[in-house]
């Protein structure tokens, strides 16, 4: 099945509704933790091309999108949907591997970093460079925990003081190591290759 990835546009603001209803639908299903996200919130996300959307033909099939906190500092990449017809796929991973590189590009020097209750998803993160980390190494923006204030869970987080939930904190390298990190081995490999010795022809 053919998809289409790529940044959400101004053009795919039609699809919020649907969106919402979809995060509402999911939060019923898992009956765990997942914040809702309004229509309008949602369409702010396209507008600012803060967001990936997949689609399979003219329906839609998946979205992510990705907010700051902390003056910048942290970037959260949240709200991975895949429509129930498209599950299986391979697509939340695709997704979540374009949204990641989103992140990178627009936010260099942020740490990336999600929540999830989702195993799904952890295994997904793991295998894009996530490691799990405690609460106390996310974002303690307001902004940012307030959102959990429509999950289900948001009493567990409370009465551990926010170090603790149901989700698991993960945390990816930055644009900036990842691009150091490339530096280093570019590096080595050339001081690899002077410590060779030259053919000797015969």
């Amino acid at each position: 099945m053919d998809f289409e990835i790529r940044i959400a546009v101004e053009q795919d603001e039609p699809f919020a509704f649907l969106l919402s209803k979809m995060y509402e639908a999911s939060a019923i299903k898992r009956k765990t933790g997942i914040a809702t996200r309004s229509p309008e919130y949602i369409a702010s996300k396209m507008r600012k091309n803060d967001a990936v959307i997949a689609l399979c033909g003219n329906k839609l099939a998946g979205f992510c999108y990705i907010e700051t906190f902390t003056n910048g500092n942290y970037v959260s990449n949240s709200g991975l949907i895949v429509d129930h017809d498209f599950q299986g796929m391979g697509l939340a991973k695709l997704i979540k591997s374009e949204v990641l590189n989103l992140a990178r590009k627009k936010y260099p020097n942020a740490k990336v970093f999600g929540i999830t209750t989702s195993h799904v998803v952890m295994n997904i993160n793991f295998s894009l460079g996530y490691k799990p980390v405690p609460f106390s190494q996310l974002t303690e923006d307001e902004q940012f925990w307030n959102g959990c204030k429509t999950c289900v869970n948001y009493d567990v987080l409370t009465r551990n003081e926010r170090q603790l939930c149901l989700c698991t904190g993960m945390i990816a390298p930055s644009g900036r190591e990842i691009a150091e990190k490339e530096s280093r081995m570019i590096m080595e490999n050339k001081d690899k290759s002077k410590d060779e010795p030259e053919a000797v022809l015969v």
